[in-house]
């Protein structure tokens, strides 16, 4: 199955953004990584435009971004909603340990939370052993059922070397009792440090996955709600001498979705 051909028969654009400016378009994106469960210093995506493409950085400077339930983990994201309850309420998106609590009153958003299309994200990863980058997409969770995520690429640096790399994509359910726990590194012969283009046709019935155009796996499971988008460099452990040199580095050229042709 070619994408080429799936998008010109059954789909029409519906969010486009090139990152050419030499600004993030706030309209689309929050930059920050699910703040509830965090704070706004911690949580705020580190950035830079250049070359005519968004580059996400973890920095030298930059602290873990919830080190009270994620340790040192530090995070650049940006999602395209926020969701959560009242501080100190359970209430909230992706939430991802069981002491997560509400620590920062979010104003809940919704910038794209688009339900089926496709959805391709051009991008060039980094090989470097601590890190990892992704695009995902969580429930808007809205109900705490909607909380499914589909995972269109997540690659380790560790993973990545010069002729192949692993890359992960499939579905967790989390809380949503309709899908079941379906995940797995597709090794392929690619640089992943060059621009790629991976992506995902989300259907009623079940979700396929591509790269560079060509489905690599399906998934016969799919969420039936909005969901939105996160896109992403993390970093993992403690900063020592095997942290290597900074800013690490994930360049984005570009992300388009399509909505099925009919719908609004």
């Amino acid at each position: 199955m070619n994408l080429d051909d799936v998008l010109a028969e059954r789909y029409v654009l519906d969010f486009e953004d090139r990152f050419d400016g030499a600004a993030l378009d706030r309209s689309r994106w929050v930059p920050f990584y699910l703040p509830q469960w965090s704070s706004a210093a911690e949580s705020a995506a580190r950035y830079e435009f250049a070359d005519g493409h968004l580059h996400l950085l973890i920095e030298a400077d930059q602290q873990p971004w919830c080190p009270e339930l994620d340790g040192p983990t530090r995070v650049s994201s940006l999602q395209t909603g926020v969701y959560a309850g009242p501080v100190g309420s359970s209430i909230g998106q992706h939430r991802f340990h069981p002491g997560a609590l509400v620590r920062a009153a979010q104003q809940n958003v919704r910038l794209y939370t688009p339900q089926f299309g496709v959805f391709v994200l051009r991008a060039s990863a980094i090989n470097h052993p601590r890190c990892m980058v992704s695009l995902w997409m969580i429930g808007y969770e809205d109900r705490p059922e909607r909380s499914a995520e589909i995972c269109i690429c997540e690659i380790f640096g560790k993973n990545v070397d010069a002729r192949s790399a692993a890359i992960g994509m499939g579905m967790h359910p989390f809380s949503d009792p309709t899908i079941s726990n379906d995940f797995e590194e597709i090794r392929l012969s690619i640089d992943v440090r060059e621009f790629h283009d991976y992506a995902a046709q989300w259907t009623p019935n079940q979700v396929d996955f591509f790269v560079d155009g060509r489905c690599v796996r399906t998934v016969n499971k799919s969420p039936r709600y909005p969901m939105q988008f996160m896109l992403g460099i993390y970093e993992f452990g403690d900063q020592n001498s095997s942290s290597g040199p900074y800013p690490k580095r994930f360049t984005v050229d570009s992300f388009r979705a399509y909505r099925p042709v009919g719908t609004a």
